[in-house]
């Protein structure tokens, strides 16, 4: 059974995450900051640095959100990226954000489901995605809509929280996510369900190698693992 936010509400988990998303969208870049103490800043730098090589023209960043992911790949220098997301809510705050930036003609943000994604096959040079493929209802089928949209050669980057494994970290870890989190979250955002979701759906995520084996299974060769802050954080990339 999947985690999902609102668990006394009758619904999918897709439409749950998106009501979640729109409920929190105000204080969501407040909250991503604060409560990771800037480190997700650090952890997006990361992620694109593994894009540089690459040199992607056409880019698509994946549950987009407030658009944080795809202004930091502007960093590559793409010609286009498209963001798509299922929260009204935080596009609205992304598209905000990208025309006070004066960033509308190289980002545009789209309302859209990522795992019944609306582009042709072999579409895109690279796809992103930033603590978004855990709130997938259907977790390989998000995989294989990413792999079909990307063109041969195309390369992903999956930046998504993981379990530290080494002692004490990651008792520490435990307590700060199940008993601090929760609390600072919903004082913040006033969503008494959002910050116990978080914790929940980390726990449920297949990180590491498990994440690894499902990008090969649904088609993606030359996977790596890259483990960031002592496992709090892991970056996973694929070719197609």
């Amino acid at each position: 059974m999947s985690v999902v936010p609102y668990k006394d509400v009758n619904a999918g988990k897709k439409s749950q995450v998106a009501q979640m998303f729109n409920s929190i969208a105000g204080k969501y870049d407040f909250l991503n900051h604060f409560l990771s103490a800037g480190i997700d800043i650090y952890w997006r730098k990361k992620a694109i640095d593994l894009l540089v090589s690459a040199k992607p023209a056409f880019l698509l960043d994946i549950a987009t959100g407030t658009g944080d992911f795809a202004i930091e790949a502007l960093r590559l220098n793409p010609n286009k990226i498209i963001g798509i997301d299922i929260s009204e809510g935080m596009l609205a705050v992304g598209q905000e954000k990208i025309k006070r930036k004066n960033l509308a003609d190289k980002i545009e943000l789209e309302l859209g489901d990522s795992e019944n994604l609306k582009f042709q096959n072999n579409t895109f040079d690279a796809a992103t995605a930033a603590f978004g493929v855990r709130n997938f209802e259907n977790l390989a089928k998000g995989l294989s809509e990413i792999h079909r949209v990307l063109k041969p050669g195309g390369k992903v980057v999956i930046l998504e929280f993981s379990k530290p494994k080494a002692f004490p970290l990651k008792q520490i870890y435990n307590f700060y996510f199940k008993n601090i989190l929760p609390v600072f979250g919903k004082l913040i955002s006033k969503d008494n369900s959002a910050y116990t979701y978080l914790p929940e759906s980390v726990q449920a995520f297949p990180d590491g190698q498990d994440f690894i084996n499902i990008l090969k299974q649904v088609g993606f060769n030359t996977t790596q693992w890259h483990s960031l802050s002592f496992g709090i954080c892991s970056i996973y990339t694929g070719i197609k």
